[in-house]
């Protein structure tokens, strides 16, 4: 069964990990897919990948402008949206001693800020119904150290989720968030950290989770498809754990 059949969905984030195994569970799902990206490079290999019928937008979730263009190829290629989901993020670790009111806002503006103004300004286009899948993080649920800034930013998304998910009922619009833990994806690689830390640092965390593995992100893209189609007609407002059970157990 085609779940999103003639659905079109736009997955901010889609180059890599998690936003583009999500872009494949979505096609072959039936979905008309657009993805975003900043670097053009992985955003046309990504395109590729994904195969016809897929466009790719260059965009930065932290520049209105971008969002007015990416809103702008959404209307002129599609004329309406159906599922939402704001995956871009970014994650920069720091010490309290060593952070600084750029490395706060630099999380704030992509990771909070870049996500309402996402929604906003695609918020003309979303159907009745609709869907909105935020990515939140599990580590809002522990205590990670050098991680309170990227942490911080990721509960206000979960909160902005929950509120959302009041506001825009009467629209027919649902709003849930997704909090993976430790996954397999590029963005660990962007940490700044040495590839012997990272491969030390990822020890120390698998060692956390009960199931003894990092997540796949093809595990994450099966929750969003699920909060993506009909399937979660009535669920919003939830937040979806996904983390080996390393926040539960």
């Amino acid at each position: 069964m085609l779940r999103l059949k003639n659905k079109v969905a736009l997955i901010t984030g889609g180059t890599t990990g998690i936003g583009f195994s999500t872009a494949q569970a979505f096609i072959a799902a039936g979905a008309k897919v657009a993805i975003t990206g900043q670097n053009p490079e992985r955003l046309k290999a990504a395109v590729d990948a994904l195969g016809a019928g897929t466009i790719g937008i260059q965009a930065d979730q932290s520049n209105i402008g971008d969002l007015d263009v990416l809103a702008n190829q959404i209307a002129e290629n599609f004329g309406k949206l159906d599922v939402l989901f704001v995956n871009a993020g970014i994650v920069k670790t720091a010490a309290l001693t060593e952070i600084t009111p750029e490395h706060v806002n630099e999380h704030l503006s992509v990771n909070f800020t870049g996500v309402l103004f996402t929604i906003q300004r695609l918020l003309p286009l979303l159907n009745n119904p609709s869907s909105i899948i935020l990515t939140s993080t599990a580590f809002t649920e522990m205590g990670m150290p050098g991680m309170s800034v990227y942490s911080a930013s990721k509960a206000a998304t979960r909160s902005l989720a929950r509120t959302l998910s009041a506001e825009l009922l009467p629209r027919g619009i649902r709003v849930n968030c997704v909090s993976p833990g430790p996954v397999e994806t590029p963005i660990f690689g962007k940490l700044g950290l040495a590839p012997e830390i990272l491969q030390a640092m990822a020890g120390q965390i698998v060692g956390k989770v009960p199931m003894a593995r990092l997540g796949k992100p093809e595990e994450i893209a099966r929750a969003v498809l699920f909060l993506a189609s009909e399937d979660s007609s009535y669920v919003t407002g939830q937040d979806f754990v996904i983390d080996g059970g390393m926040a539960a157990l």
